[in-house]
């Protein structure tokens, strides 16, 4: 009898441990836990701590990550612009589940599944979106328009599964090879044009300018010469009339000066040979009286 009750009683604690283990569970702050019912969803938790279930068969718990996920394209894919160009665009897309109820609904809360649709979500955006667009406008200006207009359009489809975006980016958009080298050449010509355009411009504008700095300089030196010879004209005149001055007052100085002055400049090149009479009056200065 003893055996009997110490065996229920070893029954009955391992029983009330296995109700306590399935009905206690603990939340991570980095998850969300949805509580089932017979397959049923009761209720979903988000504040982290300990909750308390009925055991199970009766009710079950799941817990789904609350952080932000990365889908990342392995493989570039390809898209076609507005002038039928084939790019290759290689994108991420960063996201997180917002509403398990919902998450569940659509996937049964299976993550692969749900990275699957928001890649079939943001491939379709972005080919409405680059369908739009020529290559300069996805790789220049409007960049980030496009990427503003894809988070727009998976937004609005990604909230009606429980799930938010995050951001939508582009890590790469190139041409395909064939079409690169094309392109390449094709703006290769169009800079060279540019700059043979850019040479002439500039070579007639330094003939012009030469041409100009040269047409005042000759102005310059033209006025420069006039005044110049205005004022050499002047000074002559002055110095003459200074001579004229002087000499009138002793006539017989103003002969010796005037003799000094011719054999300075008769005399001047020791080359030179005069034949005169020594009693010549150009020597009359030099003769000793």
């Amino acid at each position: 009898m003893n055996a009997n009750r110490l065996i229920a009683s070893i029954f009955g604690f391992i029983a009330l441990i296995y109700v306590l283990s399935s009905s206690v569970f603990v939340v991570d702050q980095r998850k969300f836990a949805v509580v089932f019912s017979f397959g049923q969803i009761v209720r979903v938790i988000e504040k982290p701590g300990i909750q308390v279930k009925f055991p199970a068969p009766f009710e079950s718990v799941r817990f789904f990550d609350r952080r932000i996920l990365t889908i990342d394209n392995p493989e570039a894919e390809r898209f076609i612009t507005a002038e039928k160009k084939n790019l290759l665009v290689d994108s991420y897309v960063k996201w997180r589940i917002v509403d398990p109820r919902k998450f569940f609904i659509s996937f049964k809360g299976d993550e692969r599944l749900a990275q699957d649709r928001l890649t079939q979500l943001v491939r379709s955006a972005l080919n409405e979106e680059f369908t739009k667009r020529t290559v300069r406008e996805l790789i220049s200006d409007q960049r980030e328009q496009v990427m503003q207009g894809i988070r727009k359009k998976v937004a609005d489809d990604a909230a009606d599964i429980g799930v938010e975006i995050v951001d939508v980016r582009l890590k790469r958009v190139d041409l395909l090879a064939e079409i690169s080298d094309s392109v390449y050449r094709r703006m290769e010509a169009e800079r060279k044009r540019v700059a043979n355009e850019l040479r002439s411009t500039g070579a007639a504008e330094s003939d012009r300018i030469r041409a100009n700095a040269e047409r005042q300089r000759d102005t310059i030196l033209a006025e420069a010469y006039r005044e110049a010879q205005k004022i050499k004209g002047a000074g002559d005149a002055k110095a003459t009339s200074i001579y004229n001055e002087a000499f009138s007052k002793d006539a017989s100085f103003a002969e010796f000066y005037q003799s000094l002055e011719a054999y300075r400049n008769t005399f001047k090149d020791k080359r030179d040979v005069m034949v005169m009479e020594p009693n010549s009056d150009f020597l009359k200065f030099l003769r000793k009286k």
